[in-house]
């Protein structure tokens, strides 16, 4: 019997917990390094398919994936690909549009790079670092990183 109201209790006490982390949104952080517009491209689609199916996303992209942000970005970031001829700079600009990702460089970008936060894309900042750090570190975050 007290095995019998062990198990019930444990039972309730997971039926009454799952509404909550069932409400609860991932958090998604997507890091992209890679200078390979393929990479580039796999990352925004798998951000975007993370979004649509309840994830919160941010995007931080340093080194060469941060000409992403740039309004004159090299033509590796704006050239159409296979199959849904959709380029890295141009997905990941919808996904900013449509569900208002939040995209950033990294904090070392634009100095490293000789230019100002003028270069950059209508919405796209630079990251600070404390920040960043946290989103990072919340829990229900996952990282993808290219």
């Amino acid at each position: 019997m007290r095995k019998t109201l062990t198990a019930l209790a444990l039972a309730a006490a997971t039926l009454t917990s799952l509404p909550a982390q069932a409400e609860e949104a991932r958090n998604l952080v997507t890091v992209v390094t890679s200078a390979d517009p393929q990479t580039q491209l796999m990352s925004m689609v798998l951000t975007m398919q993370s979004v649509q199916q309840g994830a919160k996303a941010q995007i931080l992209l340093c080194g060469p994936a941060g000409d992403l942000a740039l309004k004159e970005a090299p033509a590796s970031a704006t050239a159409p690909q296979k199959p849904k001829d959709m380029s890295p700079q141009g997905l990941m600009r919808m996904i900013m549009d449509k569900t208002g990702t939040k995209v950033e460089v990294c904090a070392i970008y634009l100095p490293n790079k000789g230019v100002d936060a003028s270069a950059l894309l209508d919405g796209i900042t630079a990251a600070q670092p404390p920040a960043m750090a946290a989103a990072l570190m919340a829990e229900n975050t996952t990282v993808l990183s290219f």
